[in-house]
Parts: structure tokens; C-alpha cells; sequence
């Protein structure tokens, strides 16, 4: 199994990295796990107090769980990923199965700031885009997607999400194996990532069937 971790800051384009490189594999052989899936439950905090979270801070996030459902990946078992809801910042009961696959990818703004995490990243991926770049889609993906007004947007970029940024998610791409600069509209650099993880992906395969003759 190959694990990769795609970071980089809100907004920087991730999304559409991770989509590339699904698009360039067999569906049946990739999985994705997303940091967002593995925000804490707030569920017993008052509608009001959510809603005030930062979700840029590493403590927000259940790292253990998405750190053991890797593990078990690894060892061939199925997951239940959780669900997470922006709107009401809690966890649904409800969860998705993922199945083991030959190629897993791990996508979110924290995941290189975790040195477990990173051990266990066989590719560690980071995409770099402008403050300027990543802001606009913020706006546009906060109100639309997560109900929030202009206003609250730009509050909280302000008060939390840029900080957390200068923080924790730039000092983190110093632990990436490869850069990606202008997000995901650097369609050289996606493809480089396409043929290392085919690359990989064949040496996995290889590896594989060696063990099998062997039994």
C-alpha cells in the first residue's frame, strides 16, 4: 500500500491535486482520506461556542483516529470514516466504509504537522498558492458551501485561519518531499506527481507479487 499526505493551506488548491491524481488511476485502487472527516465532536458544546472553533489548530482534529484507521488500512481491514458537518460541527452517526486499496491519499491543511502522520506517508505532498490566491476561494467556499457571511468570513481569516497558517501549516511544508507551487493550476508539476506515484505504485505491485511466489 502507498500512503500519501497532500497538505498545504486552505484554499490552496488541494482538492483538485487529489482529483488529478485519481483521474490518472484505476478507480478501484485509490482511497481518500480527508483530514476533515476527523474533526473532534462538539456536539456537547453550545451551538454558539462551535461555531467559534478553530479548526486551523491541530487540537481540533482527532489525529489518533485517523492515525489508527491508516494503520488498519495497512493490515487490510475495512474503515468507517467519519462525517463531519460544518453547519452544525459535530459528527454524524452515520460513517463511510473504505476498503484497502493500493494507493491511499491523506488530504488536509495539518496533516504534515503531525510527526506519526508523517512517518507513516510513504509521498509527502505540499501545495503552495498565494495568500491572495487561497483567500478568494475561502470567501467563495465558506459561503457557499458552509453558510457563513462575508463578513464572518473575513473575521475569521483574520482571527484565526491566517495565523494558524503562519503558525503551523507553512513551517510544515519544510517536512514535504515535493513542493507544488500555484496549487492545483500546475499541471507540469501534478503530472511529475502522477509519474512518481505510478512509479511507486508498480515498485508496490512488484513487491507484492515477489511475496507471493515466495509462499
Amino acid at each position: 500500500m502507498l500512503i500519501i499526505g497532500i497538505a498545504g493551506g486552505t484554499g490552496s488548491g488541494k482538492t483538485t491535486v487529489v482529483n488529478k491524481i485519481i483521474e490518472s488511476l484505476p478507480r478501484n485502487e485509490v482511497a481518500v482520506l480527508s483530514q476533515d472527516s476527523y474533526y473532534k465532536d462538539n456536539s456537547h458544546i453550545p451551538l454558539e461556542e462551535r461555531q467559534e472553533i478553530n479548526f486551523d489548530h491541530p487540537n481540533s482534529l482527532e489525529f489518533k483516529l485517523l492515525l489508527k484507521h491508516l494503520k488498519e488500512l495497512k493490515q487490510g481491514k475495512i474503515i468507517q470514516q467519519p462525517i463531519y458537518s460544518y453547519l452544525t460541527c459535530t459528527r454524524s452517526k452515520e460513517t463511510i466504509p473504505v476498503e484497502p486499496r493500493h494507493v491511499v491519499i491523506v488530504e488536509g491543511i495539518l496533516i504534515l504537522t503531525n510527526k506519526e502522520l508523517r512517518d507513516i506517508f510513504d509521498i509527502k505532498v505540499f501545495v503552495h498558492a498565494e495568500a491572495d490566491d487561497r483567500l478568494v476561494r475561502v470567501i467563495n467556499r465558506d459561503i457557499i458551501e458552509r453558510g457563513r457571511s462575508i463578513n464572518k468570513v473575513l473575521e475569521r481569516y483574520h482571527k484565526s485561519v491566517r495565523p494558524m497558517h503562519m503558525q503551523f501549516i507553512e513551517p510544515s511544508k519544510s517536512y514535504a518531499d515535493m513542493i507544488l507551487p500555484q496549487g492545483g493550476n500546475n499541471l507540469v508539476a501534478i503530472e511529475m506527481l502522477k509519474t512518481i506515484i505510478e512509479s511507486n505504485l508498480k515498485k508496490e505491485k512488484e513487491k507484492i507479487k515477489k511475496q507471493h511466489k515466495q509462499k
